[in-house]
């Protein structure tokens, strides 16, 4: 009979007679009754009854029923700490067993019991296991070390495991290595900053040998490691890339991806010429084309790693194309990672099977794949000019096939190849006019209408065709709405004495019917350059486009390096970086590739001048640092004078209203003078905005100054908002604490720390005699005070009081970081509870920087120590967000607005002297803000960004 009997049983009065049965003299009967409590727990039942029953069945030579009883320890050592004291005497027994498995089982079940009590009799065992004549010991030994490392750090550090660990990988057995390795890697991944993982050329040399002789998750822990290594020179480089590249044929996907990644590192160092490049290169792509074979999820998880090493170096896998092609049975994920590569690796080599394909997909049933594939030929014709005629003519066999959602993703591609080869395909737009009224979808309307704008002068009923698109206006997305304002303005411009009604009309609708600031805002601009200067609006509106990149979806260049480092994990997959989804980002470190001198090829950031080699990515999106490095460039040194500003010139017109309210001032800068004068009817659009405003912004009559004045000068910037207090919640429930109940908060007012509570009372007997303690913590918060709770507390009356708190006491680092432990004594018992303070609390009221201090100290703070984080469903501007935080001691140091988006920059300073730095970007009118922190102790920045969405969202 199999082990399931021990689930089937319901019996009450059970527990009694398990303990009996735990209790027998008979060996069979009592692994029996250990088996059936297993069972139990299993299954969710609360069996720590008889914790010190099944600890007495320790001590026994049986394998198997010690085990069951290690792993009932574990589950309930936790809740039981004092009860788990029992086992330790036969924990040091065991350790010293003659088996060596018994040896082994003990130490790992020692890891895993978490319990602070314990772990400092396990150390002397754990030493002995390290240095064990048998290697299974020694291995399991050396996994403790990074478990006992996790729950009291120091402790492991004061007895030297991380020595002995480290002499671990000399050990003779491939096996232990692999371990120490691991073990090693996951205690340096929480202190990124220790030099744990001393990599040099002999240590090296032991992990390449113990690489051929491992398990396969020994040698990903060892090829992991090999890719952290920077070799000296190119001939160490293809040393060890000659060593790991017969890893490459694997059985594990895991190993041979590992083993890539490796590669792609070290090919770096390696000159181009060199003929083992050449060689390497070759044997990369068949192990990518067989993890191809495997099942779908497998094959996404090898198309996402593929896409990077593409982009990175496509070279290795052009002659390949034909295993991208998408199959009939692929699931709708795998085509669309397929078709996405297919397009990176198109050349004018293979462009005529590619769109022969492409072709054959757009008949496809599947809506999305279709989409993509109609897409996927537009890109195609980006990329490759040769084909573009080709491909033109393949989206036109497409469009009279009249399938509704063909026609509209070939139009929006259409619009795109217009971009990028101008006067050359423009005989089309009398086929593309003629399905006008098929299209329903706003991105495909705001292509044609993109169209319409752009050649209306080729259009003879141009107009009219516009006009039925304003027909609608209101009903239209906003997208469609812009772009119609757009092509109405740029047909004004062309014909301007058949379509001013028109034009007036949409102004009309944009300015005074419209609640979108976007399309006010624009609609603004249009009407005073057509008001005041048609010459003018006619060179913004009409002027020369830039020709749209060959790639417009490329990873930024020094995004792809660091996910190169992280080829075969999760970030691969997302195609994000490891603090963007790991959380906390606790010790999650930025990787690079780095490249030797003779490589011939620049992998740094694209600021810094790249060279132009045929396989460069084209730069995309300039990196998330790059704007603040332009806000520290500037000359800090204050202006000379700040007199009034330059009188007007004498022929500049100036009879337009300022219809944006200040706006285009500060769009403007500094080298012009406000818009001003007489405030009068627009004489070009006639009347409907002949009343002036109400009054003018303050703005208008200020003196213009130069240098960072007007970016740092906050001074007046509207009323600061109070403090943000979290709602009291219940930090010590009734139930646990024999009828108390406490819930509270904490504030900070005029600089001191008050812990607010409730005190509820909903036992029947009378409560009195209170006092509190805290435990230690990582700001050394500490009662100032008694608790002063001057009468008792009777049944069902609650009491309300305020404990002032210091921040002198002692220090312990705790996890969270702002979490708090706390025991309240009663005439009852004492009570324990823990609970998380905002760190707001600490920040002081000297918090805000001097602005040549601010920039200094963000120049000096390591990159590494920068994390970055995403608000999302934020509603506010930036100055009311500004206002909120100085409630909370967050200080703008600095506001700059760059393309529509404003950024503050911001200090605050902790209690204990720390000093955090944040960049705030704000969109306006996209509720998701993008925040940047640094600090020289990187572990606070995920609770300050805690506070932050806090703050903002309440």
């Amino acid at each position: 009979m199999t082990d399931s009997k021990y689930f089937t049983t319901t019996k009450k009065g059970e527990i009694f007679e398990l303990k009996a049965e735990l209790n027998s003299d008979k060996k069979e009967k009592k692994k029996e009754a250990v088996k059936k409590v297993i069972a139990s727990m299993t299954v969710g039942k609360d069996v720590s009854a008889l914790f010190p029953d099944v600890v007495n069945c320790m001590q026994t030579d049986n394998l198997e029923l010690k085990k069951l009883v290690y792993l009932y320890l574990m589950n309930y050592a936790k809740s039981q700490p004092d009860m788990a004291i029992m086992a330790v005497n036969t924990f040091v027994k065991d350790c010293e067993d003659l088996n060596p498995l018994i040896r082994a089982l003990a130490v790992r079940t020692m890891g895993c019991i978490r319990v602070d009590k314990i772990t400092e009799y396990l150390c002397e065992p754990l030493r002995k296991c390290l240095k064990d004549e048998d290697p299974y010991v020694r291995k399991t030994a050396a996994v403790c070390v990074a478990k006992l490392h996790d729950i009291n750090a120091q402790l492991v550090e004061d007895q030297g495991f991380l020595d002995t660990l480290k002499d671990l990988i000399s050990d003779s057995n491939p096996m232990v290595v692999a371990n120490a390795v691991a073990a090693l890697s996951e205690i340096a991944e929480s202190h990124p900053n220790s030099n744990l993982l001393d990599l040099n050329p002999q240590t090296i040399n032991k992990l390449l040998t113990a690489l051929n002789e491992c398990t396969e998750w020994g040698q990903i822990f060892i090829l992991d490691c090999l890719a952290n290594y920077s070799p000296r020179d190119d001939r160490e480089s293809q040393s060890i890339c000659e060593r790991v590249t017969p890893r490459l044929s694997h059985a594990n996907s895991a190993v041979v991806l590992s083993a890539v990644k490796v590669l792609m590192k070290f090919m770096e160092m390696l000159p181009k010429d060199l003929d083992y490049y050449g060689t390497l290169l070759k044997k990369l792509a068949p192990p990518l084309v067989t993890l191809l074979s495997a099942e779908p999820e497998l094959q996404y998880v090898a198309l996402r790693n593929i896409n990077l090493i593409v982009q990175r170096r496509p070279e290795i896998l052009k002659h390949e194309m034909k295993v991208f092609f998408v199959k009939y049975n692929d699931p709708i994920y795998v085509k669309l990672e397929k078709l996405d590569i297919m397009i990176r690796l198109a050349s004018q080599a293979n462009i005529a099977q590619v769109l022969a394909e492409l072709k054959e997909y757009a008949t496809e049933v599947d809506v999305d794949f279709v989409r993509k594939a109609v897409r996927a030929i537009g890109r195609c014709a980006i990329k490759v000019e040769q084909s573009a005629e080709r491909c033109v003519s393949t989206l036109l066999d497409l469009i009279q096939t009249k399938v509704n959602y063909v026609v509209q993703e070939a139009i929006v591609v259409i619009k795109d190849i217009f971009r990028k080869y101008p006067n050359k395909y423009e005989s089309v737009i009398a086929t593309l006019c003629e399905h006008l009224e098929s299209l329903d979808e706003p991105e495909a309307r705001a292509a044609m209408i993109w169209i319409v704008g752009e050649y209306a002068e080729r259009i003879d009923n141009a107009d009219e065709l516009l006009e039925s698109f304003l027909e609608g206006f209101h009903d239209e997305s906003t997208q469609v709405q812009l772009q119609l304002l757009t092509a109405i303005v740029k047909l004004f411009l062309k014909k301007p004495t058949e379509t001013q009604e028109l034009v007036q009309q949409v102004l009309s609708l944009a300015t005074q019917d419209s609640d979108n600031p976007d399309l006010r805002d624009r609609g603004y601009i249009y009407w005073r350059l057509l008001s005041t200067d048609p010459v003018a609006a006619k060179e913004v509106v009409l002027a020369e486009k830039p020709l749209i990149s060959e790639e417009t979806d490329l990873i930024e260049p020094t995004l792809l390096e660091e996910l190169i480092c992280h080829i075969g994990t999760l970030a691969s997959v997302y195609h994000k970086p490891p603090s963007a989804f790991v959380e906390g980002s606790r010790g999650v470190q930025h990787k690079r590739l780095t490249s030797s001198a003779g490589s011939g090829e620049s992998v740094e950031s694209p600021d810094t001048g790249s060279a132009a080699v045929s396989e460069a990515p084209p730069a995309v999106i300039p990196s998330q640092g790059d704007l603040l490095g332009d806000l520290l460039n500037l000359d800090l040194t204050p202006p000379t004078s700040t007199g009034p500003p330059p009188a007007a010139a004498p022929g500049m017109q100036l009879g337009a209203m300022d219809l944006l309210g200040g706006g285009l001032d500060s769009l403007m800068g500094d080298e012009s003078e406000p818009l001003g004068g007489d405030i009068g009817g627009s004489p070009a659009m006639g009347a409907g905005f002949g009343a002036p405003p109400a009054a003018m912004p303050a703005s208008f009559n200020a003196p213009i100054s130069g240098g960072l004045d007007d970016l740092f000068d906050l001074g007046g910037g509207g009323m600061t908002m109070g403090t943000y207090i979290p709602p009291k919640t219940v930090w010590l429930p009734a139930m646990k604490a024999k009828g108390l109940e406490i819930s509270g908060t904490f504030v900070r007012r005029s600089g001191v720390i008050q812990m607010e509570m409730t005190l509820n009372n909903k036992a029947m007997s009378v409560m009195s005699d209170f006092a509190i303690q805290f435990n230690r913590n990582s700001f050394g918060l500490a009662p100032a005070g008694p608790l002063q709770i001057l009468t008792p507390i009777s049944p069902n009356q609650s009491i309300e009081a305020a404990l002032p708190l210091s921040t002198v006491g002692p220090v312990m680092k705790m996890e969270p970081l702002n979490n708090l432990q706390v025991a309240v004594k009663n005439n009852i018992d004492v009570f324990y509870f823990s609970c998380q303070y905002p760190i707001s609390m600490l920040f002081l009221e000297d918090g805000k920087m001097e602005r040549q201090v601010f920039l200094a100290t963000w120049k000096d703070i390591p990159n590494e120590n920068e994390s970055q984080f995403q608000i999302k469903d934020c509603h506010l501007n930036s100055d009311a967000a500004s206002n909120k935080l100085q409630g909370s001691n967050i200080f703008t140091i600095a506001k700059r607005t760059v393309e529509g988006q404003d950024m503050l920059y911001q200090s605050m300073k902790l209690t204990n002297g720390i000093w955090v730095l944040a960049e705030l970007r704000v969109q306006a009118g996209n509720p998701n803000y993008t925040i940047s922190l640094k600090c020289r102790a990187p572990e606070v920045s995920q609770c300050v960004f805690q506070n932050y969405e806090t703050v903002l969202k309440n």
